[in-house]
């Protein structure tokens, strides 16, 4: 087949898991084109794997403090350059197109009239997924952002609906590590001061912050670090304790190393606050919802979780069932990827 892949690329949760996608399809002898968009195309690095693909600066959100902005979201909108985009795209030949939550390719697929397969974890919330509120605009804006035909939502339950385990690269097991006390910090939308409040507060604990700094520091027991993928992705694998806000990418590996995991959902954000509140909701993580040091102490006090949850490889059967082309029966796929799966005893 000949397929249009639509990637998100505000968030490296979207690269990562389409990187497994787009490679498994190419495996099995698939074309496949990448569309990209949400950050500007001068920005995007490690994406060599989508070739051929095209980057388009696409609709992004305006956030501040973790809010999304919608005047101001609004205001910067380029809807011209969007829709001119949308009809310049010059390759018409495909069978059907993927979309992890990117309304360029949507769109596209909609003007070639081809069949567009939502393939991400904000299709879990086209569906009735546990909720800790029903904030009526996020909903729709989730629903309209890049509207699909076959909607397959990712989550870390399927609660009986058309959704899929996460999606997540290879692991190599053998390089997990577990240094103790060691708690991996990554609060990008928290004030550095509040965050810096933790070690001075549990001095047994080395942490080890990331944020948006010049360069790395280390004192007593604070270490912080500028962002840096490779930096990273070697502490997760080292630490024994994690402390983030509740994004589904992170979450997900998190979970998968068998980490310790406690989670703060950005204010205001429903799809955060909806995923702290599954976590809580399925015994995989705790919550808290401010960085109040009472509860934080509450957490470090308690044995750290080092079972792993081993979700299954789903790639090659997604692609399996694309093939067969009985895209409206999601459930068929959904009880083939979850079959055998089992939560760690720890998950209650």
């Amino acid at each position: 087949m000949n397929i249009l892949y639509g990637v998100q690329s505000t968030g490296n949760g979207h690269i990562s898991r389409s990187k497994v996608m787009v490679r498994a399809l190419k495996s099995a002898g698939h074309e496949v084109s990448v569309v990209l968009s949400g950050r500007p195309p001068e920005k995007l690095w490690g994406i060599e794997e989508f070739e051929p693909y095209t980057a388009y600066r696409g609709l992004t959100f305006i956030t501040e403090k973790g809010r999304i902005k919608y005047l101001k979201t609004t205001g910067q909108l380029n809807f011209f350059r969007f829709f001119r985009d949308i009809h310049a795209y010059s390759q018409t030949r495909f069978d059907l197109a993927v979309i992890d939550f990117e309304p360029i390719a949507a769109r596209i697929a909609a003007r070639l009239k081809i069949p567009r397969i939502g393939l991400g974890h904000q299709y879990a919330f086209w569906y009735p997924i546990p909720l800790p509120r029903r904030e009526w605009i996020s909903l729709a804006v989730i629903r309209h952002f890049a509207p699909v035909d076959y909607p397959i939502g990712l989550h870390w339950h399927h609660f009986d609906q058309p959704i899929l385990p996460p999606i997540l690269p290879p692991i190599d097991r053998t390089a997990i590590t577990t240094e103790p006390n060691k708690v991996l910090v990554y609060l990008p939308f928290e004030n550095p001061d509040d965050i810096l409040r933790l070690p001075t507060a549990f001095p047994e604990f080395q942490f080890f912050i990331y944020h948006d700094l010049p360069a790395a520091q280390d004192r007593d027991n604070v270490h912080l670090r500028p962002y840096s993928r490779r930096g990273f992705h070697a502490d997760l694998l080292s630490c024994e304790r994690i402390i983030s806000n509740a994004g589904f990418a992170l979450g997900s590996e998190a979970l998968t190393l068998g980490k310790s995991l406690l989670v703060h959902a950005v204010r205001g954000q429903l799809e955060q606050e909806a995923n702290a509140f599954a976590l809580q909701q399925l015994g995989m993580a705790d919550t808290i919802s401010s960085l109040a040091l009472e509860p934080i102490r509450g957490w470090l006090e308690k044995p750290a979780r080092n079972e792993p949850f081993d979700f299954p490889n789903i790639a090659p059967m997604i692609v399996k069932w694309l093939e067969k082309g009985n895209w409206e029966n999601i459930m068929e796929l959904q009880q083939t990827t979850w079959k055998g799966f089992r939560p760690p005893a720890q998950a209650t």
